[in-house]
């Protein structure tokens, strides 16, 4: 599972900061870019449970990630041989779709694995972070003196290795495996039978959104970070390892950070609202375009605004979701905070741009606030922590 997370992220590590070069280089303006980026996550509100439901068709969870894998390098591909935003939209929107719904099918299956063999679901996800950081660096050094176009045929490259990786190198855990003492998990449209209850359950509805305005409020840095510090005069390279600084603290915090946080007895939602108070603390600082020394160190704020929040998130909804329900529950948070809430953050990020420049995290710094608030409410229904 910790080579699935450095092939998976490996290719995110690329992707992610730098695809929005990509396009920009091909004539894209922010607000094109913006919805570029955000249609494949508004879109998760189907594609989420529709492939979840997909992926349940096969006797081997490996078996829907390879599928996926090939269909994201051949969207990838065919992106790189197109020109113009009407042919990019739809391609990039299978590409990213297909690559995006890897991510939960790989997280059930590792936290499958983790229960049965003893191991920490962080350790091999934090084998991803290393491997984003190398993909940060090295990327961001190609950049230097290579095309752009290399951001795609990585991405191909990556998606193809992924696509054997599953084939020949995952184990065979099987879709309808059930742990010891557990009972039978449903399949097909039975998995979503308790949606209706969760949906009317205030407090889950809002822990999940608390985590979705957190999480979401990264998208104007996903999408133009990169294009921003360009503009500063901050080179490629040196993106590459600002990008990979952030995710190294991650990757402490995710190995050290979260085993100590829970020997130490803090609770979930502590986390989460030290890590909204992070996220607001590290927008507000980008949106004055500070200098490149005092960029490393709000790098550092990743690991709360982004890698607390979102092993705070997985606690909550392990917690709040009733017996039975916990794959209904980690789609709907899925949809909300990778979906709908990130989509439209993407989709204002773009307009944003254009019209304030960095100025536009302002506005994710209010997004995080929300979350903020939304985490505190949740005390008074819950035990503290």
């Amino acid at each position: 599972m910790g080579l699935q997370y450095v092939l998976l992220f490996g290719a995110n590590g690329v992707s992610l900061p730098f695809a929005g070069l990509w396009f920009h280089a091909h004539g894209l303006d922010g607000a094109e870019i913006g919805a570029l980026f955000a249609a494949p996550m508004l879109g998760r509100l189907v594609t989420g449970p529709a492939i979840a439901l997909w992926a349940d068709g096969f006797r081997y969870r490996r078996t829907a990630i390879a599928f996926l894998a090939l269909i994201s390098a051949a969207a990838y591909a065919a992106t790189g041989l197109v020109e113009g935003f009407w042919l990019w939209a739809p391609l990039w929107f299978v590409a990213a779709t297909a690559f995006g719904s890897i991510i939960p099918l790989s997280d059930v299956m590792t936290l499958r694995l983790a229960r049965r063999a003893g191991f920490t679901f962080s350790v091999p996800r934090g084998f991803g972070s290393a491997s984003f950081v190398g993909a940060n660096v090295l990327m961001g050094a190609l950049l230097v003196k290579a095309p752009v176009d290399v951001v795609l045929v990585w991405c191909v490259g990556a998606g193809i290795a992924m696509a054997v990786c599953a084939r020949w190198v995952l184990p065979a855990e099987p879709v309808a495996d059930t742990l010891v003492g557990e009972a039978e998990s449903p399949k097909g449209w039975a998995r979503f039978a308790g949606m209706g209850l969760l949906l009317r359950n205030r407090t889950f509805m809002t822990a999940i959104f608390a985590v979705g305005c957190v999480q979401a409020a990264h998208a104007f840095y996903y999408g133009f970070s990169a294009i921003a510090w360009k503009a500063q005069g901050i080179p490629e390279n040196m993106t590459g390892l600002l990008w990979a600084a952030s995710v190294v603290v991650e990757i402490g915090f995710m190995w050290w950070g979260e085993p100590w946080r829970r020997k130490a007895g803090i609770g979930p939602l502590t986390v989460l609202a030290v890590g909204a108070g992070a996220a607001m603390l590290r927008w507000t600082a980008l949106a004055f375009a500070p200098p490149l020394w005092l960029l490393w160190p709000l790098q550092t704020l990743h690991a709360l605004s982004f890698a607390a929040t979102y092993l705070a998130g997985v606690q909550l909804v392990e917690r709040l979701s009733p017996p039975g329900s916990q794959t209904v529950a980690q789609t709907l948070s899925s949809v909300l905070s990778a979906g709908v809430l990130i989509g439209l953050a993407t989709l204002a990020a773009g307009p944003l741009y254009d019209a304030f420049g960095v100025k536009g995290y302002l506005a994710m710094t209010a997004m995080a606030a929300v979350g903020c608030v939304a985490a505190f409410s949740l005390g008074r229904r819950l035990r503290p922590g």
